[in-house]
């Protein structure tokens, strides 16, 4: 009789049917993956925001962008070193193959910088972005497998009941514990995905927007070079 009474989590998910465990463990593993996923973003976006502080503190000290680049040659760990890399990489090449080209020649070589800060942006963008598609669908999702658990559940539950004919509290008890604890843990497994999904997004939104603004003022100081190279 204490066990049929006992409604701790893990006699519970020991009792549950073979359908309803399935959804348990599946919302389990989505749970521990999400934030996984969490923690790592958290962290890339940390160190992310650091380095690009340290790069623009680098970038703005007056000293020449060939020394710079000089410097950092292959070493590009960051999206946006990565874009001054490309793009002073793409100037060297243009200016060597363009000395005795004409002005308007010239131009082109400012909107093919341009054109690979955009590349390397959205490709390191994209980078930062991976599994988040993962949250999104974990937030999403979950609280309908694990409705589906519940359900599921509840239909075993109301056959028992018919079978054995009796409908006295102790005996619906676990079989409706079991069921809503389907539906408990969908929500465990929504909640922390959606609200990190949101804050993450932001994140990566506003740190993408940074990108943007660095690679238009670099674009702006190749812009100037190319006119006084007239």
């Amino acid at each position: 009789m204490e066990a049929q009474t006992d409604l701790s989590m893990i006699t519970l998910f020991l009792r549950a049917d073979f359908v309803v465990k399935a959804v348990m463990i599946a919302l389990m593993c989505a749970s521990v993956w999400s934030w996984a996923i969490i923690f790592e973003k958290i962290r890339r976006l940390t160190w992310l925001n650091r380095h690009a502080r340290d790069f623009e503190e680098q970038f703005w000290s007056g000293g020449p962008l060939d020394d710079l680049y000089d410097r950092i040659g292959k070493n590009a760990h960051d999206p946006m070193t990565a874009i001054f890399v490309a793009a002073m990489r793409e100037w060297r090449r243009s200016i060597e193959r363009s000395r005795n080209e004409a002005p308007s020649l010239k131009t082109s070589i400012a909107q093919r910088i341009e054109r690979v800060m955009q590349i390397t942006s959205e490709r390191e963008v994209e980078s930062i972005e991976a599994r988040m598609g993962f949250l999104a669908s974990t937030g999403s999702v979950s609280p309908f497998i694990g409705l589906f658990g519940t359900v599921w559940g509840i239909m075993n539950s109301f056959h028992a009941i018919g079978m054995s004919k009796n409908t006295s509290l102790a005996v619906v008890a676990p079989g409706i514990a079991e069921a809503l604890f389907a539906t408990a843990l969908g929500l465990v497994a929504a909640i922390p995905a959606v609200i990190a999904y949101n804050k993450l997004s932001t994140d990566i939104d506003r740190y993408a927007k940074r990108l943007e603004i660095f690679s238009g003022e670099f674009a702006a100081i190749v812009s100037r070079q190319l006119d006084e190279r007239r």
